[in-house]
C-alpha cells in the first residue's frame, strides 16, 4: 500500500459523534483513502499522531477574513487552531458582487471588518472565488451579502425596494449562486441591510434551495425576540433554513427564542465564540439612526457638528466598555478604551470619539464589553454552546493594531478550556459542533468527516497541550497543541509552522 501521506498512531474523531478509535488515516492526492491499522503502508509524507487526535478540518462558520485570509499570519493563526475552512461575505457586506462603485462602498464602510480590499470592481462572485482558490492555504466559503447587493441596485437608498429593485436583487442572487456560493448573509444593524423589511429578505431567501440564509439580526441582548421574530417570519415566507450568527447570551433569554423557533419547524442554526466581548466599527455603536453612515461625506458634517452632543451625553456608561482596536492615523489610541484615550489627549470620551470617527472617515473600529461581563455572561455563553444547534464561529476581525483575541484563539479555547477544563462537550461532541455540523450546514458534503473518499483536511490536536494563547493585552499571539494540519492532502502546518503550499479550495456547496 502506498499514499503520499499517512497519518500513523492516532486516535480518530471522525466528525459523527462517534467516541475515538485508534487508527492509521491515509491519504492519496486530494481525498482519504483509506482508515485503520495501517501498518505496512508506505508514503512519502508520515506524520507520527500518537497521543494526539486525530480529526476532519474544522469550519469557522462567521470569519472576517474576505481580504485578511490572503495574510501568512492570518492562515497561521487559523490553522494553529485546527481551522481549515473560513466561511466569509459575513453581515451582509462584502466585495462581490457590485460595480466597482459597490465594491469601493463596502470595501469603505467595512474597512476596519474585512480589512482594506485588494479588489477593485466590477468584481462577480465567481471572480472572487477565483481569487481564492489555491491562492491561500485554507479553503474559503462565501455568501452572498445582502447589503452589498442592496447598494448596488439602490444604493444608500433608505427606502422600501421597488418590484424593480427586488427583480434585480434576486437576479444577483441566483448568478451568485450558479457561481457557487454558500448561502446568503444579512447585516440588519449595518448599511444598508438594516434599511430592509422581512419581505425583501424572503424575497432573496426563495433561491437557496436548501443553502441557509445567514443573518447578524436587528436586534441582540434584550431585543433578541425582536430579531427572532424576524428570523422566523423570513423562514417561514422563504422555506429557507436558517443561521443566526453571533448569539451567545443571555442564555436566558436566547435560549427560550430558539426553541420556541425549532418548535415551529424553523430549520435553525446558530453559531457561537467562546468570549464575552464584541468587536466591529465604532461607528455602529455610537451613531444615532439619523446619521447617514452609508453617506461617508454627510455622516462627517453632522459628525462635525453640535446635533451629536445630547445624543453621546447619554453614553457615560458605554465609553469604558470601548477598546480602540482599529485607528488609522490615531494608532496611539489602538488598545486603549475611549475613557484612556480621552484622558491622554486631555478631552472628553464623546469628543475623542469624534475625532476617531472625523479623522478616521468613520474606518474606526472597538472591541466591545457586554455589561453583564463577569461569571454570569461565561454561564450564558456556556449554556448557549452545549445547545445541539450550535455551531462554531470565531466571528474574527484581524484589522487593526489591537484586535479581538477570537481570531487567533477562538477555536483552541472551545477545546482547551470548554472540552478539556470545563467538560462543555466532550472531545466527539466537540468535532461535531466545529467540523461535521457546519460542513453539512453550507452543503459542504466532503469535508468535516474523516471518511473514505472525503476530501483531506485533517488536523492532529494534542489534547493535553490544545489552547488560546491570544488574550485580550496580546491578542495575536498563536494557539498551541496543533501543530500539524493538511488541507486537500497538501501539509500546510508542519511543527506548528506553515509549509508554504497554497492548496487552499475555493468551495461550491
Amino acid at each position: 500500500m502506498s499514499f503520499d501521506v499517512v497519518i500513523r498512531g492516532g486516535r480518530v474523531l471522525d466528525g459523527t459523534g462517534a467516541p475515538p478509535y485508534r487508527a492509521d488515516v491515509a491519504v492519496r492526492g486530494d481525498r482519504i483513502a483509506a482508515v485503520g491499522r495501517l501498518e505496512a503502508a508506505e508514503a512519502a509524507t508520515v506524520i507520527d499522531a500518537a497521543g494526539r487526535f486525530v480529526a476532519p478540518g474544522f469550519v469557522d462558520c462567521h470569519a472576517h477574513g474576505d481580504a485578511a485570509v490572503f495574510d501568512p499570519a492570518v492562515q497561521r493563526a487559523a490553522l494553529r487552531q485546527g481551522v481549515t475552512t473560513l466561511v466569509l461575505g459575513q453581515d451582509g457586506l462584502s466585495y462581490a458582487p457590485g460595480s466597482a462603485a459597490t465594491v469601493a462602498y463596502a470595501s469603505r464602510y467595512f474597512a476596519a471588518v474585512n480589512g482594506p480590499s485588494r479588489f477593485d470592481g466590477p468584481l462577480t462572485v465567481g471572480e472572487l472565488l477565483e481569487s481564492y482558490d489555491r491562492a491561500v492555504a485554507l479553503n474559503t466559503a462565501y455568501l452572498l451579502p445582502h447589503g452589498t447587493i442592496r447598494y448596488d441596485v439602490m444604493g444608500p437608498e433608505p427606502g422600501p425596494a421597488s418590484a424593480g429593485d427586488l427583480a434585480a436583487m434576486v437576479r444577483h442572487v441566483e448568478r451568485g449562486l450558479a457561481e457557487g456560493a454558500a448561502g446568503l448573509s444579512s447585516g440588519l444593524e449595518y448599511l444598508p441591510g438594516r434599511y430592509a423589511d422581512a419581505a425583501e429578505l424572503a424575497a432573496l431567501c426563495r433561491p437557496l434551495g436548501g443553502l441557509p440564509y445567514v443573518t447578524h439580526m436587528r436586534a441582540y441582548g434584550a431585543g433578541a425576540a425582536v430579531g427572532m421574530a424576524e428570523v422566523a417570519e423570513i423562514a417561514a415566507r422563504s422555506g429557507a433554513a436558517v443561521h443566526v450568527s453571533h448569539l451567545h447570551g443571555p442564555a436566558d433569554v436566547l435560549l427560550p427564542l430558539v426553541e420556541d423557533a425549532l418548535a415551529r419547524d424553523v430549520d435553525l442554526t446558530f453559531d457561537t465564540y467562546p468570549y464575552l466581548r464584541g468587536n466591529t466599527i465604532l461607528a455602529m455603536v455610537v451613531l444615532p439612526p439619523s446619521v447617514p453612515a452609508a453617506e461617508t461625506g454627510r455622516a462627517l458634517e453632522l459628525i462635525a457638528g453640535a446635533d451629536l452632543d445630547e445624543w453621546w451625553g447619554a453614553m457615560e456608561a458605554t465609553w469604558p466598555r470601548l477598546t480602540v482596536s482599529h485607528a488609522p492615523g490615531m494608532e496611539w489610541t489602538e488598545g486603549l478604551t475611549l475613557v484612556e484615550a480621552a484622558e491622554r489627549a486631555g478631552t472628553k470620551p464623546a469628543e475623542l470619539c469624534r475625532r476617531l470617527l472625523i479623522e478616521t472617515h468613520l474606518e474606526a473600529g472597538v472591541v466591545t464589553a457586554r455589561p453583564d461581563e463577569g461569571p454570569e455572561g461565561e454561564e450564558s455563553v456556556r449554556r448557549m454552546l452545549r445547545h445541539p444547534s450550535h455551531t462554531g464561529g470565531s466571528d474574527a476581525i484581524y484589522v487593526g493594531g489591537h484586535p479581538h483575541p477570537r481570531g487567533f484563539g477562538a477555536f483552541a479555547r472551545f477545546l482547551g478550556r470548554h472540552v478539556r477544563e470545563l467538560g462543555d462537550w466532550t472531545w466527539e461532541q466537540a468535532v461535531v459542533h466545529l467540523a461535521g455540523h457546519p460542513a453539512r450546514r453550507f452543503g459542504l458534503a466532503d469535508r468535516g468527516l474523516v471518511r473514505v473518499g472525503c476530501a483531506a483536511d485533517l488536523v492532529v490536536i494534542d489534547p493535553a497541550t490544545v489552547g488560546d494563547r491570544a488574550t485580550y493585552a496580546e491578542p495575536r499571539t498563536p494557539a498551541a497543541g496543533v501543530d500539524d494540519v493538511l488541507v486537500s492532502g497538501v501539509p500546510v502546518l508542519a511543527a506548528g509552522e506553515l509549509t508554504g503550499a497554497a492548496p487552499g479550495r475555493a468551495l461550491h456547496p
